[in-house]
């Protein structure tokens, strides 16, 4: 599986370089404004943060109430390897195994969880998707517009319909996790726009946001190593689309992940000194 997810992340990687030289988009990113940056990175942080809260807030539901410092540690360690060893062992995987193994949980609720944390994230990332595309999409869409926003209402019914029948036991948190989720995307949205703002784009920032919204429910897909590829490849053809510069939209998109590599390489420290997990009483590990 790995090897096929690195095969394809490079065939990505291919069909948008043979179209922009690889040179042309590193040096659109070499010119980004540093402070704008360092703003992107502090908003992908507090992202981060808000989306740790959010799965101890689940795992609070199951039983599992992780002391704040573990769960950040664990969601650290879980990003790393999401990141880096994305074949192998898996930062869900991880995280799952880890709990387990130190407080003897069952598995089930583990990965219920687990897969919420995930799904909760996607609607929103969706709902977003669509207000952008009603608001700054092509002409083309505008007989659509009212078709789209009704997309919204109706998924969220779904969603909530969904939840409510597979995950009964967390849907007491269900709008405070959606809150979040709004918190977490709306911050890494904001993350997007100052690295707009870093490489002096003159014009609508609106389509890149669009953009990098639909890359991102592109990434979640499991069939690259990271997102690699398929977030480059969403960011040129929509610039083709939305008649952009192709490789400040690539650039974006490079800049984007070189933030998430540098917050998630943070995670390698608990990869060699695990953390020791412990509840919010205070309560020890049951297992090693």
């Amino acid at each position: 599986m790995a090897v096929l997810k690195i095969s394809f992340s490079l065939l990505l990687l291919y069909l948008v370089f043979d179209r922009i030289p690889f040179r042309e988009v590193w040096a659109a990113a070499k010119s980004a404004s540093p402070v704008y940056l360092l703003a992107a990175l502090l908003l992908f942080i507090i992202s981060k943060g808000i989306a740790a809260v959010r799965l101890n807030g689940y795992f609070h539901q199951v039983g599992l109430p992780l002391s704040v410092g573990s769960n950040l540690r664990l969601y650290a360690l879980g990003m790393f390897y999401n990141l880096f060893l994305p074949g192998g062992i898996g930062g869900d995987a991880y995280k799952g195994y880890a709990l387990k193994k130190a407080f003897g949980h069952p598995l089930k609720p583990l990965v219920s969880v687990l897969l919420l944390d995930r799904l909760s994230g996607l609607y929103v990332l969706f709902a977003f998707a669509l207000v952008l595309l009603i608001w700054a999409g092509p002409e083309a869409i505008a007989p659509f517009r009212w078709a789209l926003a009704a997309l919204i209402p109706v998924g969220l019914g779904l969603y909530f319909v969904l939840h409510r029948r597979l995950f009964p036991q967390i849907t007491p948190v269900f709008w405070k996790a959606l809150g979040q989720s709004a918190g977490v995307q709306l911050s890494q949205v904001g993350a997007a726009y100052f690295i707009f703002l870093s490489l002096g784009i003159h014009g609508d920032a609106l389509p890149y946001l669009l953009l990098f919204l639909a890359s991102s429910i592109a990434a979640v897909l499991p069939i690259t190593i990271g997102g690699i590829g398929s977030r480059e490849l969403v960011f040129y053809y929509g610039a083709v689309w939305f008649l952009l510069e192709e490789r400040t939209a690539v650039a974006i998109s490079m800049l984007f992940f070189l933030i998430t590599a540098a917050v998630s390489l943070c995670g390698i420290y608990y990869h060699f000194r695990k953390p020791v997990l412990v509840l919010e009483d205070g309560g020890n590990p049951t297992g090693g």
